[in-house]
């Protein structure tokens, strides 16, 4: 099985998760609610401090839990750890394996924070460190490149928001939704390739997106990096006109994530600037008509989809776009060059 089979894959295992899963979580969220938190500490690298830079935004925004996210190197390297003994405090790692990532958990752990492993391996370093696990059941992924490792991560985080909240109807509702849009996402496929012949000598661009979006930005960006080799920066797309902007010129690439929700209408108005006044070659992935009507390269993503879920449906189609560009470019998406799939470092 290849990348393109894991991607297609993910429909499945949003599924299974959703059919599989929903006993644990709800035991981790009364265990979270039965002792006082002050704030959430997130450790993750690479594909999965996306992750936590998704639940920055969801748990801040739908559970008011002040989230950061941690400095490995502060408990790997220095000293002294912060004190984090008030803490939920999170570790999120497809492979359980990476040495920084684990010990911030176990530091947790010692110092009396109630503490949680995201994982794809039950039996890993990081689930055996934590009090509790939150197993994203995603089945092996043979890829160096995440992606149904992500989503899955991404969908535990979610379900885990809406048992913190009470569980109500609605949300699971929307929850189990997304198995659905995913699969509708993944029927842009054709789309996406005709896109990424347009970007053939592609070798910089910005991705940007805000809020919830913010995470996805930086998947898509990692994504690129990983398989094309394109030097890709992501930005909130507020940071972005804070000195980076100055990088547009006309025909520079830049792909935005602009679907319907709370920074819809600043996000439009930025992406017309940046073609009107600067000529920037826009690709935009959105559900909204005024955002696709920026430009001819758009992706029209599932309608319905929740603002806050809408992270595990857009990231489908960036996949996508990164994989058929890595063959645009005659590379192997199957072996990046100097990537293993498991990165240890401390």
């Amino acid at each position: 099985m290849g990348l393109r089979d894991e991607i297609f894959e993910q429909p499945a295992v949003l599924q299974h998760w959703l059919d599989t899963q929903w006993a644990g979580v709800g035991r981790i969220a009364a265990a979270i609610r039965a002792q006082p938190i002050d704030f959430v500490l997130l450790a993750g690298r690479g594909t999965s401090d996306h992750a936590g830079v998704y639940a920055q935004y969801l748990w801040g925004a739908r559970n008011r839990l002040p989230v950061a996210l941690a400095a490995p190197s502060l408990f790997s390297h220095y000293a002294e750890s912060p004190r984090i003994g008030q803490a939920l405090v999170v570790g999120i790692s497809q492979s359980g394996q990476s040495p920084d990532v684990v010990g911030v958990v176990a530091e947790g752990r010692r110092q009396g924070a109630i503490t949680l492993a995201v994982t794809n391996d039950p039996g890993s370093p990081l689930a055996q460190a934590a009090a509790f696990t939150l197993d994203i059941q995603a089945g092996h992924e043979a890829a160096v490149a995440a992606s149904k490792t992500y989503t899955a991560e991404l969908l535990a985080l979610a379900a885990l928001s809406v048992a913190l909240a009470g569980d109500a109807p609605a949300d699971r509702a929307a929850l189990a939704a997304l198995p659905a849009a995913v699969a509708a996402a993944l029927d842009l496929d054709a789309a996406v390739a005709d896109l990424a012949a347009h970007h053939a000598l592609m070798e910089r661009c910005v991705v940007l997106g805000r809020g919830y979006h913010y995470a996805t930005a930086q998947e898509w960006a990692l994504k690129l990096k990983e398989l094309t080799y394109v030097l890709a920066d992501p930005y909130s797309s507020a940071d972005f006109q804070h000195g980076p902007i100055a990088m547009i010129h006309p025909g520079f690439p830049v792909l935005a994530l602009a679907p319907a929700g709370a920074v819809l209408d600043e996000q439009v108005a930025l992406l017309r600037r940046l073609r009107d006044d600067y000529g920037a070659d826009l690709l935009v992935l959105s559900d909204d008509a005024a955002a696709l009507d920026l430009t001819p390269n758009s992706l029209r993503l599932p309608a319905g989809v929740p603002e806050w879920l809408m992270p595990l449906v857009s990231i489908v189609p960036a996949q996508l776009y990164c994989y058929h560009l890595a063959r645009q470019k005659g590379l192997d998406p199957e072996q990046p060059r100097t990537l293993q799939k498991v990165t240890l470092t401390r």
